[in-house]
């Protein structure tokens, strides 16, 4: 099933509301008791999912509901609980480093790194991205995310799967002139991130993904194209399968010691070829007002955002 964050008018409240054919159904009005807030429903995920599944394969939700193009969606979270932002493909890695003329570095291999970024700054489909007004370096960053359901600590590998609601297209945009500077102080990103992250434009559950599920030794993975465009012109493509650390590695990290709640999100990196970074601003340039970019991930639809003029 989709699940989104819907609001009829903008700056409205958001509620949760459940997609099909095209048509969203405000689940705490189909379903009394309900939360009527996506986070909500997470925060109770292990109680309402089966109803949910039920409500989902309704003929009465196909034929009922709001038109999706008549309202707002928003980030599946508008507020996510945390944000963890891993590193897990590969060939990103390698040739950022490159770009940087610098070496892959062995520990990369040992674990599974990430860093906080914020969690207030989640932005859903078509919203506009303000550039902002130290960064002449604007970037785009093609992931997805998954969206933690059920809370745990050190949660081993083989049974992360039982902790994720759902996955999601992400779009950790990048002010990269000043993330070179900022991270040479040996503390990660922070300011060259914290402006703005894309999520959405819904949370698909894994049944949905069943079919292209592939299971491993250290977890599963998806065999799910992803694509990038600016301006309608393709930039970026690589495949979910592609990645390094499963989610369920990146799960075990996160959860190392320490709770996972519902409503965190917890982000892929980057695919190979997913940024301007990687492909070389002196072939594409950098991002600039009025661009749109459009981050497709099969079975998770079309994330599209606007660049606009910084405040």
């Amino acid at each position: 099933m989709k699940l989104v964050s819907y609001r009829q008018i903008d700056r409205g409240a958001w509620r949760a509301g459940l997609l099909a054919e095209g048509k969203i159904t405000d689940i705490a009005q189909a379903l009394p008791g309900a939360p009527d807030t996506l986070l909500g429903l997470l925060e109770q995920w292990e109680e309402w999912k089966g109803r949910l599944l039920t409500l989902a394969q309704s003929a009465d939700v196909q034929a009922t509901g709001l038109a999706a193009e008549d309202v707002f969606l928003g980030s599946p979270l508008p507020r996510p609980a945390s944000f963890r932002d891993f590193y897990a493909f590969e060939a990103h890695v390698k040739t950022a480093r490159a770009r940087r003329g610098l070496d892959m570095i062995p520990e990369w291999y040992q674990f599974p790194v990430f860093y906080f970024s914020n969690a207030a700054a989640f932005l859903g489909p078509d919203a506009s991205i303000q550039q902002p007004k130290a960064t002449e370096w604007l970037d785009y960053e093609l992931e997805v995310a998954c969206v933690i359901g059920k809370a745990g600590a050190d949660i081993p590998p083989e049974r992360a799967h039982e902790h994720i609601a759902g996955f999601c297209i992400l779009n950790d945009w990048s002010a990269r002139d000043i993330q070179r500077e900022e991270v040479k102080v040996g503390l990660g990103p922070a300011k060259g991130k914290d402006f703005a992250t894309s999520m959405g434009p819904w949370l698909v559950t894994p049944e949905e993904l069943e079919d292209v599920r592939i299971a491993g030794a250290k977890g599963e993975r998806y065999d799910l194209t992803m694509v990038a465009r600016v301006n309608g012109v393709e930039y970026s493509r690589g495949n979910l399968l592609d990645i390094h650390y499963t989610f369920a590695e990146m799960i075990a990290r996160a959860s190392q010691d320490c709770m996972l709640y519902p409503g965190d999100v917890i982000g892929s990196g980057t695919v190979g070829t997913g940024c301007i970074l990687e492909l070389g601003p002196e072939q594409y340039g950098w991002l600039k007002p009025g661009d749109v970019v459009e981050l497709e991930v099969e079975r998770l639809g079309v994330l599209r955002n606007t660049i606009s003029e910084s405040r």
